[in-house]
């Protein structure tokens, strides 16, 4: 039984969370640096984070008196493989759509023959 992926995709919903997990992709970051890349409090910013934590996308661990934030990349497989479902869907139908045009281009061209 898969997951509940609803809290992953919740977090994943919002633009802002998106850039924060591409930058948490390239290195840890803490709070203060998160927030140095936007334009809102540092107090949104941790509730940004908050609900990527909760979505399972970053894990977060003490070093000092600072948090770091980390991309758990692991947690986006289960949201690939959701999506993964749907290729079978899009491989049938560009299937159908690449005959279609076949298929009336080798009739355009045998009309075109008969003129």
């Amino acid at each position: 039984m898969p997951p509940d992926l609803q809290p992953t995709f919740r977090a994943l919903a919002d633009p802002t969370r998106r850039d924060i997990l591409r930058m948490l992709g390239d290195r840890d970051m803490t709070i203060a640096e998160v927030s140095d890349h936007f334009d809102m409090t540092r107090a949104a910013v941790k509730k940004h984070l908050v609900v990527l934590g909760d979505g399972g996308l970053i894990t977060v661990r003490a070093e000092g008196r600072e948090k770091i934030n980390s991309l758990n990349a692991h947690a986006l497989r289960p949201v690939a493989d959701w999506l993964g479902w749907f290729e079978s869907f899009w491989d049938t139908r560009l299937d159908a759509l690449k005959s279609a045009i076949e298929k009336e281009t080798s009739n355009d061209t045998g009309h075109n023959n008969n003129d």
